[in-house]
């Protein structure tokens, strides 16, 4: 067991997103996202389950070509799609990628 204070976890800017992973498995990987406002992520390809959770903040998310926005506190769960994100004012959010296949 071990626990993580989302809240005082530094973040890295988008183009070093790995170092922002703070617990991997074979099964799964979670990290903390950080947009400053007029923030973006640029559109992507996901092969993973996806979990967004926003922790402050607010952004606007578009998986394949429907969008949504995204208040604190509020959850998107998504089938492997693709995914960009913006936010206006600035967000945090955790994003947990699991795995479509495990091998077992």
């Amino acid at each position: 067991m071990k626990v993580f204070d989302l809240n005082e976890m530094m973040t890295r800017p988008y183009e070093q997103r790995e170092k922002n992973v703070f617990y991997q498995a074979e099964e799964f990987k979670t990290r903390i996202i950080e947009l400053p406002p007029g923030g973006e992520i640029p559109l992507c390809e996901m092969a993973e389950h996806v979990v967004f959770y926003v922790l402050d903040g607010e952004v606007r998310v578009t998986v394949n070509s429907e969008t949504v926005v995204l208040k604190e506190k509020q959850c998107l769960i998504t089938e492997p799609a693709t995914v960009c994100m913006k936010t206006e004012n600035g967000v945090r959010l955790m994003g947990i990628q699991i795995a479509k296949n495990i091998n077992h």
